[in-house]
């Protein structure tokens, strides 16, 4: 089988339509993942030994099973105990929470590698609980975290093709469509792994931009 670039030019645009859900799909689902993991890191600081534990216990076991089991439970489970969520936001929450489960533990060492003075000293200050998580620990938390919190949000972007599986119309499901109808699979496959190539590699400079936005002034 040849390349055939005249077939390329008919097929990027349905491509580049599947792209656009995949990274809709990514966008919300890292905002609800950092949200959410940063709310998990909290929950498990609590003074409270059940809300600790019980914290603890959602995030092993969204972490313990796979992020398609979980998709299914969201998108066929839920509207039979009265919860209808449409395909994307289904797919959005699944990403987000599953992710969330990661991204919380990056926090939490975060947040724990924060030099105990500085807790002191916020203290000393006469700061407020919320000032002294919005102007002190946060600001130094942060930067650490950037590297690792950006690797998960990439491998949640290479995650996206699972949620064809609840009839969402994303990249990967595009191009299944468009192989199955013609019985071309070279060129559909082939974009499709350099368009995640491509967005993964412009994530690296991204990357780099956030450390030097985030990096505290000495």
């Amino acid at each position: 089988m040849e390349w055939d670039w005249e077939f390329v030019r008919e097929i990027m645009p349905t491509l580049l339509d599947g792209l656009r859900i995949t990274l809709l799909a990514t966008l919300l689902g890292s905002i609800l993942a950092a949200a959410a993991g940063l709310g998990f890191a909290l929950l498990r600081r609590s003074k409270s030994r059940a809300v600790a534990r019980t914290t603890g216990f959602v995030v092993e076991f969204i972490r313990g099973t796979p992020l398609l089991v979980q998709l299914y439970f969201l998108f066929y489970v839920l509207p039979e105990l009265g919860l209808l969520l449409s395909p994307l936001t289904a797919g959005v929450v699944g990403l987000g929470l599953h992710y969330a489960t990661y991204t919380s533990e990056v926090f939490r060492a975060g947040i724990d590698n924060t030099p105990r003075g500085q807790w002191e000293a916020a203290k000393a200050c006469n700061l407020t609980p919320y000032q002294t998580w919005r102007h002190v620990i946060l600001p130094q938390a942060i930067p650490p975290m950037i590297p690792a919190l950006a690797n998960y949000f990439v491998a949640m972007f290479k995650e996206t093709p699972l949620l064809s599986a609840i009839t969402v119309i994303e990249l990967m499901s595009e191009a299944r469509s468009v192989a199955n109808s013609n019985y071309r699979y070279l060129e559909p496959m082939t974009l499709v792994g350099i368009l995640f190539l491509c967005i993964s590699l412009i994530a690296v400079p991204a990357l780099h931009m956030l450390e030097r936005r985030f990096r505290p002034t000495r």
